[in-house]
């Protein structure tokens, strides 16, 4: 799968080449998830997280944090990296100012453009906010470098301080009360309820 999505990208790049369109064209390349399981996958054999914690399906690291590389010739410097931290929901607002356009009121998101063009005028999140429902409810929140999981709804919320634990082992909730109460109080807000996605229990607790 990773060499046919290399060969792929590499005609995709090329084709746009050829037609005169790599230079006046914005490539955003991503994932929606960490590493997986499906068809006898095993992400632990080729390590495919690094350090990071979970796999698909969890709101740990390995399970939501993925890299994003965007390619536009004369507008981003060649080789440069950013620890901007954004999600999917950025996108629609970042595509928005990128071709002078409004983007619809309300949106969560906010555009990163100033990061792709290198200038320190970036706004950010006062938190980012997941929820899952596949295997039950579970929730995460990072707010700055804190990083707060629920796995399951009755849960109390675990803690991770990701400049120092990029692999969350360490749940630190215990010593930091004022910011788990921080993180409650967001996640009060956080969600819009829906009789699409209601809140349940997981269906094998303990796992």
């Amino acid at each position: 799968m990773v060499t046919r999505l290399d060969a792929d990208t590499g005609r995709l790049m090329a084709r746009l080449k050829k037609l005169g369109l790599d230079e006046n064209t914005l490539v955003f390349f991503s994932s929606d998830n960490g590493p997986h399981e499906e068809g006898g996958h095993d992400p632990r054999f080729f390590r495919s997280g690094g350090p990071l914690k979970g796999i698909k399906r969890d709101l740990y690291e390995g399970g939501i944090r993925v890299p994003m590389i965007v390619h536009w010739p004369g507008k981003i410097k060649a080789g440069m990296m950013s620890d901007q931290v954004w999600a999917f929901w950025d996108f629609l607002p970042t595509a928005a100012e990128l071709v002078a356009a409004r983007p619809p009121a309300g949106l969560d998101g906010i555009s990163v453009v100033p990061t792709l063009l290198g200038k320190s005028d970036q706004k950010q999140h006062d938190y980012l906010y997941w929820e899952f429902h596949e295997h039950g409810f579970q929730q995460a929140l990072r707010m700055d470098d804190w990083k707060a999981v629920r796995p399951a709804w009755g849960d109390r919320l675990e803690l991770y301080d990701l400049r120092t634990d990029i692999g969350e082992k360490h749940n630190v909730a215990g010593a930091n009360a004022e910011i788990v109460a921080r993180i409650e109080a967001y996640l009060k807000d956080a969600r819009t309820s829906s009789p699409r996605w209601p809140i349940r229990p997981a269906k094998n607790p303990g796992k």
